[in-house]
């Protein structure tokens, strides 16, 4: 299985969107400086995953996302397709 993910930034507000099997993982990942992108702008938080049966889906929905604005991007975090366990 594959997954997209959007993980937020809780000391800058920004949203990183992503694609990979081992969701666990790949946030750990984040958190502790193992992507350049993200390593000096976290903690971050999981906030939308879902998931693919094929790598295409994936990378196709991944450009998808990657395009949306905050609003649109806040209300894809709140939709029924968003299998991300709850922030608390």
């Amino acid at each position: 299985m594959y997954y997209t993910y959007i993980i937020w930034s809780q000391s800058l507000d920004i949203f990183y969107k992503g694609i990979t099997q081992d969701p666990e993982h790949r946030l750990w990942e984040h958190n502790n400086g193992m992507s350049r992108f993200t390593a000096s702008k976290g903690p971050w938080a999981l906030v939308y995953l879902k998931q693919h049966t094929t790598k295409r889906e994936a990378i196709i929905e991944e450009k998808r996302i990657k395009r949306l604005n905050d609003k649109s991007i806040h209300k894809l975090i709140n939709s029924p397709n968003n299998i991300a366990p709850p922030l608390g």
